[in-house]
């Protein structure tokens, strides 16, 4: 297994990516192998500095980097050295058998569907988010971002797709999906949801147990996913990212809070393109980096993308 790592993503690269790139490594199998793209120079310096021998990682120089504040789009061909443009291409290449970068969001969504794009009969791909429970695995919320509206046909799409996801990574048989709504009875909602709701009611595709409002998505959820628009589903992340920064703020120590800190969740993957992306927080520390990298890692042993790609054979 190969394992693509952006250098250059995030505000603290390239220390931060290259010393959770180092922490990733240690808790690696022998037959999984670390991809780097980013400065050869700055890789090497800073791996002599910590006394870890640099020829463990596959170095791939790329002295480019796609900053957040670039246009996604632009930079991505205009920047043909950069370490996102570069792993993007060796992921079309089957080089690498997945690729994470804590940089740009846009770069990272437009690299994606420039070379490996959708899955053939995916409407939109979207972005995922797990949210913390307080016993068993976490709820798989989709969209967080991507796509600010939805038609019932791509809200019904993410059920099926986070219905494969939870099946690979979280090993639930017949995972229940529910629809965010501001009420669990089936008239409620706008036109959209109430849409969705329709088209998921009788379906034998996915195993639907209805709606469920906001104050049920955390600690005791009734379904392992859940599904909303991006532009709903940014918003609950960043409040429960807000929440977090709270309880820290507070003073407050739970087991069940820690689930909250980005360090602990990786990164969001990229559901419904021809290959593993997963995208970290801009502002990852090192820990961070590292499980992102170990995220990366399951998803590729989960063959996610693949078992998405079977739906719509």
């Amino acid at each position: 297994m190969r394992i693509g790592v952006d250098i250059m993503g995030g505000d603290f690269a390239p220390e931060a990516t290259v010393l959770g790139a180092i922490l990733a490594q240690k808790e690696l199998p022998a037959d999984v192998k670390l991809v780097l793209f980013g400065p050869k120079d700055k890789i090497e310096a800073i791996c002599q500095r910590e006394n870890f021998d640099a020829s463990v990682f596959d170095i791939v120089d790329a002295q480019e980097v796609i900053e957040m504040g670039d246009h996604p789009a632009k930079a991505f061909t205009a920047k043909p050295n950069s370490s996102i443009t570069v792993g993007f291409g060796y992921l079309q290449k089957k080089l690498i058998d997945g690729f994470a970068s804590a940089g740009s969001t846009g770069a990272m969504l437009v690299g994606a569907m420039y070379t490996i794009k959708a899955i053939p009969g995916v409407i939109r791909p979207c972005i995922s988010s797990e949210m913390p429970q307080f016993e068993g695995t976490p709820t798989l919320l989709l969209d967080v971002g991507l796509n600010a509206d939805c038609r019932p046909d791509v809200l019904y799409q993410y059920a099926q797709i986070g219905s494969v996801y939870a099946k690979q990574m979280y090993g639930i048989a017949d995972p229940k999906v529910a629809l965010l709504n501001i009420g669990a009875e089936p008239a409620k909602g706008n036109l959209v949801t109430k849409s969705t709701y329709e088209a998921m009611a009788d379906t034998k595709d996915f195993n639907f147990i209805g709606n469920i409002e906001g104050n049920q998505l955390l600690g005791n959820c009734p379904a392992d996913v859940v599904v909303t628009d991006g532009f709903t589903g940014n918003i609950v992340l960043k409040e429960a990212e807000g929440l977090y920064k709270i309880i820290r703020k507070k003073g407050l120590t739970d087991d069940f809070f820690e689930k909250f800190n980005f360090e602990n969740t990786g990164a969001v993957p990229v559901l419904g393109v021809n290959g593993i992306v997963l995208i970290g927080h801009g502002i990852s520390n090192d820990k961070a980096i590292k499980t992102m990298i170990l995220q990366t890692k399951k998803m590729i042993e989960a063959k996610v993308s693949e078992k998405i790609c079977e739906l719509y054979k």
